[in-house]
């Protein structure tokens, strides 16, 4: 198997980025941005963005294989390695069954979607796929560089890393929500997660978990809430996304539930306690 991606230890993920903001985030010593979302298959919004930096990586998280032509993000893959080579990973997915109407054997459909970037020379080691289950994330270390859960425990990190092997790149992104108030906090964690709950392939993962009635029925109990989302002091934060990484992890994709104004400073004060800098 090839060498895992190095995007550094800790990234920052959200809907978007700003040519400055990710200009910010690389000078506070994180070494990547994901962008969620199920951008065009042009991506045309990764080349501003690298070039008004000079080391970050930029990943997506994630491509969705149902609204963007295998064949055009493959072109895009390589305009975007030429002009800036190795700083740019592809995250693609299947998404979710309640959203997708075409939405039929995903697995077989992530197999074809694979086999065209395959076609196209998208080197597996730089395309990850978002994975919760056992076969995708199984299919995650045979077919791409490893695999980007969202929504997990470090326990499902643990349990990830086995199925995957030691070789394959593990990189779970994890809400945080920047205030030391519980109950803020978990009020915001329930307003992000009530779209989760209504996702069967959220709800199936979280089953495999352990959790089960009221904690997976909307809002979603404290116990589901307090697994999911990270909040506290930057400390307690810092030393909760680190289990992840000694559950097996890599590298740690970090998601602000924040106004897109404290991103950036809420980064900055986490950066000292994640060993950054």
């Amino acid at each position: 198997m090839s060498a895992k991606p190095d995007l550094g230890t800790f990234a920052s993920f959200g809907m978007g980025v700003t040519p400055e903001e990710a200009s910010a985030i690389e000078a506070l010593g994180y070494g990547a941005v994901w962008v969620a979302g199920s951008p065009p298959a042009e991506l045309d919004w990764v080349e501003p963005v690298l070039a008004q930096t000079s080391a970050l990586k930029l990943a997506t998280g994630i491509v969705n294989i149902w609204t963007a032509r295998p064949e055009a993000v493959a072109a895009s893959f390589h305009r975007i390695e030429k002009a800036y080579p190795g700083r740019f990973l592809l995250g693609v997915g299947v998404g979710h069954p309640e959203a997708d109407a075409q939405f039929t054997k995903p697995l077989t459909a992530l197999n074809s979607y694979l086999d065209v970037l395959d076609e196209h020379d998208v080197p597996t080691d730089r395309r990850v796929l978002a994975a919760l289950g056992p076969q995708v994330l199984q299919l995650s270390a045979r077919r791409s560089a490893g695999a980007h859960p969202v929504l997990v425990t470090p326990e499902h990190t643990a349990r990830a890393r086995e199925l995957m092997g030691p070789d394959a790149f593990l990189a779970p992104a994890v809400p945080v929500v920047p205030t030391t108030d519980v109950e803020q906090a978990r009020a915001v964690g329930r307003k992000m997660l009530e779209l989760y709950l209504g996702l069967s392939n959220y709800l199936n993962n979280w089953k495999r978990l352990g959790f089960v009635g009221d904690d997976i029925t909307r809002p979603g109990s404290d116990r589901l809430v307090d697994s999911l989302v990270v909040y506290g002091t930057p400390d307690t934060i810092a030393s909760r996304l680190k289990e992840h990484l000694d559950a097996g992890a890599d590298h740690v994709p970090i998601q602000l539930v924040t106004s897109p104004a404290n991103v950036v400073p809420t980064l900055a004060d986490l950066a000292g306690p994640l060993g950054l800098g």
